[in-house]
């Protein structure tokens, strides 16, 4: 153990553990305390008293604590006064309160005060450990659900991102001194890596918070519609525009215009975006004068942007206004310490989701599969990965079993040749989780009815045959799911699981 401040520091923090402060003067109780917290896994940190605890809390780490266990009768600052300073501070950790006297009265404001949970000393291992998995479950929860309201609110902050990775620290310390101006931020990274994330966290931490954040996926835009999309257009513009239609710059007035994949945009958007940026107007489509707008422009890419400018597919006086403030986020194959928090993260959503709530969390063995995958699709792919593993589970914890897709392959041991050679494995193509191959393996396309039964089983295995669900994922109706299970013969072999 290692020593900061008074207080105790596991020097090897098991990977998918979890950071419990423990707060008692009384030494032996710290020591019980500290051995139940190993035991299910979890690091601890010691201290004797409620203001040391209070200015733990309080510093730079003070976030990266998941459970308090609070003495209430304590010297310098009671475990009441502890919890009374704890929204001052901003955390909202579970707190699970400890005393030798448990009146009625004490129980009863110290659960109004915050608590999660109330031990009398002297307590069984057994029950702290109960008390222990409960609230660090319940704090994982309530913190899902605080995320997605902020998120929803516009009030996402740096606090709500997920990490506990030097590289990320790096990425929030400048995306936070981004924050407080009007700076056009371009962000920059592969797919997957959370860039959308971070510019929430941006515009939750700056003056526009609140206010709207319109998101625009610059791919995904019809290449007939992009200007009506992004600027609007007036009544009678264009065939078939019976109405006037206000565009996305628009809806960002006053707030923040998120572009995504910005790259993608074809070049005569490009210079009308320009010209927002460097005039604060718009030209909506059949328009007679121009808008003015009032935004804050995000822009994110997962493509080499300069590269695009020597290909004559980018603008490059664009680049340079959009390139003010570039923040790289890192894939999540150099940050390798955010797996395990985020697969709390992501385990604790989806068992509430699924109605599983005794998933109590991973396997060593099975985190140690996580920590070893490269995760080319970044934080998406890990997220897909858990929410089937979360499906798959029953109770207790996920496994390996939970995540054949990671699994190593095994090659068969080596065959030897007529010379006494070992002959070189035949590698079998490892497919990607949910891949549908278009080859049999005569290697002849497969028919359309093939793929579709495939994708239909794969639907009613993913969502345990919850029938509406599958035909909601489909985007067909269940009669007609009825039907196509009927036709193509999977009907009778699925009945069990499809009335389940």
């Amino acid at each position: 153990m290692g020593s900061v401040g008074g207080a105790r520091w596991p020097e090897n923090r098991p990977p998918m553990s979890s950071r419990i402060l423990i707060v008692d003067d009384d030494p032996v109780q710290r020591r019980l305390l500290e051995a139940a917290a190993m035991r299910l896994g979890h690091s601890a940190v010691t201290l004797d008293n409620g203001r040391a605890a209070v200015e733990m809390l309080a510093g730079p780490d003070g976030d990266r604590f998941h459970l308090m266990i609070l003495d209430l009768v304590m010297p310098e600052l009671d475990g009441m006064g502890v919890l009374e300073r704890l929204p001052a501070l901003g955390r909202t950790l579970p707190v699970i309160v400890q005393t030798a006297h448990g009146g009625i009265d004490t129980v009863v404001g110290a659960m109004r005060a915050g608590a999660s949970d109330f031990v009398v000393k002297p307590m069984s291992a057994e029950r702290i450990e109960v008390s222990i998995t409960n609230a660090l479950r319940l704090g994982a929860l309530e913190g899902e659900l605080q995320r997605a309201r902020r998120s929803a609110s516009g009030m996402l902050s740096f606090r709500d991102i997920v990490t506990a990775s030097p590289a990320m620290d790096r990425v929030i310390a400048l995306a936070r001194r981004a924050a407080s101006s009007q700076i056009p931020i371009l962000i920059e990274g592969e797919s997957g890596v959370g860039k959308e994330l971070i510019a929430r966290a941006i515009q939750g931490s700056g003056d526009r918070k609140a206010k709207p954040f319109v998101t625009v996926n610059c791919g995904a835009l019809p290449a007939n519609l992009v200007e009506s999309i992004l600027f609007g257009h007036e009544r009678g513009a264009f065939t078939g525009a019976t109405e006037k239609h206000a565009g996305k710059f628009q809806e960002a007035h006053g707030g923040t215009l998120f572009l995504d994949e910005v790259g993608e945009l074809p070049l005569d958007a490009q210079v009308k975006l320009l010209r927002a940026l460097q005039e604060g107007e718009i030209d909506p489509v059949g328009g007679k004068r121009s808008v003015r707008v009032d935004f804050r422009l995000i822009s994110a890419t997962n493509r080499d942007l300069i590269a695009l400018v020597r290909e004559g597919r980018f603008r490059e006086d664009l680049y340079y206004r959009l390139n003010v403030f570039p923040i790289r986020v890192p894939p999540l194959r150099e940050r390798r310490e955010d797996i395990p928090e985020l697969a709390r993260h992501f385990l604790a959503r989806f068992a509430a989701e699924e109605k599983k709530p005794r998933l109590a969390g991973i396997a060593p063995d099975a985190l140690d599969l996580l920590m070893r995958h490269d995760w080319p699709g970044n934080i998406r792919q890990l997220e897909n990965v858990m929410f089937r593993a979360v499906v798959l589970a029953d109770d207790g914890v996920l496994t390996r079993e939970e995540f054949p897709q990671l699994a190593p392959h095994r090659p068969d041991p080596p065959r030897l040749d007529s010379g006494g050679e070992a002959e070189a494995p035949a590698l079998e193509p490892t497919l990607p989780e949910g891949f549908l191959p278009a080859l049999g393996e005569d290697g002849e396309i497969r028919t359309l009815e093939a793929i579709e039964a495939e994708m239909i089983r794969l639907a009613v295995e993913r969502y345990r045959g919850r029938m509406a669900t599958v035909a909601r994922k489909l985007g067909i109706g269940r009669s007609t799911l009825y039907r196509k299970l009927k036709e193509l013969g999977i009907a009778e072999e699925d009945e069990e699981l499809a009335t389940e």
